[in-house]
């Protein structure tokens, strides 16, 4: 019977280990395909620090099926038949507990140096992780755990259970990784994945935590769900930003039209509404400004069809009172671009770099010698005024 039983937990630990194998090693090629075709272009390295990740427990799987080959040799020579998986790693050349620890404190690695790269970042804790010492504060933990499973490894001695090292190390990482993901999601206007990354990070958390216990059974059959799990989240996490993408790519000038008019709601308050299109993936889209942004607007295209004139500026240190400017300072400027796309994308789900500064690009234009005059590069016929 025991002898049965052996061969049984060696046969479920080979087929797991050619699934970790080949599943995550395809997962791997699929997230650097993805990053091959766009982030490379992006010269965004997020995505190759997450698939590295999951390169490990590839790697993972690989020592499950060297593992299970090489104690089914041992237990075939065998005379005894009350050996199991635990009394037999302590005689076996390769530790399985102890190169798998070091496989999933790698994984914990990538993925927390995967971090920084996000686009969206919790306000709490991005200054820590956009740090310059990030890769410190990271990188001493993981040192701190992986030199004692080394010992176990190469010496048979530890001073701590290999397995708690493993835990309080992924318990480190998940608690960033889920606040991360909840947040790349919901900026990215995605609720249910949002909330599907948590009961991923959940799942993952309980996972940690049986290999605290002496269930390998349920220890291998959570660690299926949970890796398969957070492969899925990760490639939904890559979709989301190929979509961000796509959807959010600032439209050239003679592709946007904007359309001006006031309306009355519910309660009979007059609203300063512009239609805009143009943007992929939206037919049109309804925002409101304030009174001031939109009268500054207004007088943008009024001057464009008062045969292309331009907005002058007031210099910053400018004391005469007799002249009048259209334009009191930038900061109009500003709060007109920061209003357009708080209504278009939303407050808070746009970004300087990818939004901000294409927008101001293809909407303004100053002249040839750079005096204190702006203008919109939007073509007059692109533009009405119902008011």
């Amino acid at each position: 019977m025991g002898s049965l039983q052996q061969h049984a937990d060696l046969a479920i630990l080979s087929f797991y280990g050619w699934w970790q194998f080949i599943v995550c090693l395809f997962a791997f090629l699929g997230l650097m395909a993805i990053w091959y075709h766009i982030g490379r272009k992006q010269k965004d390295f997020g995505q190759v620090w997450l698939a590295v990740s999951i390169l490990c427990w590839s790697f993972s799987g690989l020592v499950d099926i060297i593992y299970s080959k090489e104690w089914m040799k041992i237990i075939m020579a065998s005379s005894s038949t009350s050996l199991d998986l635990q009394s037999l790693d302590q005689y076996s050349p390769v530790s399985l507990d102890g190169w798998r620890s070091i496989l999933s404190l790698l994984n914990s690695l990538f993925i927390l140096l995967a971090l920084p790269w996000f686009r969206y970042i919790p306000s709490r804790i991005e200054p820590l992780i956009t740090s310059k010492y990030w890769r410190l504060i990271v990188g001493i933990p993981f040192l701190f755990a992986l030199i004692p499973t080394l010992s176990r490894i190469f010496f048979s001695s530890s001073l701590i259970m290999i397995s708690e090292l493993d835990v309080y190390f992924a318990t480190l990482t998940l608690i960033f990784l889920g606040w991360v993901l909840f947040e790349s999601f919901s900026r990215r206007r995605l609720k249910f994945l949002a909330y599907l990354s948590i009961l991923c990070i959940l799942i993952t958390f309980v996972a940690q935590l049986y290999k605290l216990t002496a269930s390998s059974a349920n220890l291998t059959l959570f660690s299926a769900i949970f890796k398969t799990s957070l492969i899925m989240i990760f490639f939904a996490l890559a979709l989301s930003w190929v979509k961000e993408l796509a959807e959010n790519i600032i439209p050239l000038p003679s592709q946007l039209f904007f359309s001006l008019k006031q309306i009355k709601n519910e309660t009979g308050k007059l609203l300063n509404q512009v239609e805009i299109k143009g943007f992929p993936g939206m037919e049109s889209r309804m925002v409101i400004l304030s009174p001031q942004v939109f009268d500054l607007l207004k007088a943008f295209i009024r001057k464009k069809k008062d045969n292309d004139q331009w907005l002058e500026i007031k210099p910053k240190n400018e004391t005469r009172t007799g002249k009048i400017y259209d334009i009191k300072d930038y900061n109009e400027i500003k709060r007109l671009i920061s209003g357009l796309l708080d209504g278009i994308f939303g407050k808070e789900n746009w970004t300087k770099d990818h939004h901000f500064d294409p927008l101001k690009e293809s909407l303004f234009e100053l002249p040839p010698k750079r005096g204190r005059k702006i203008r919109l590069k939007i073509p007059g016929d692109n533009l009405s005024l119902n008011s």
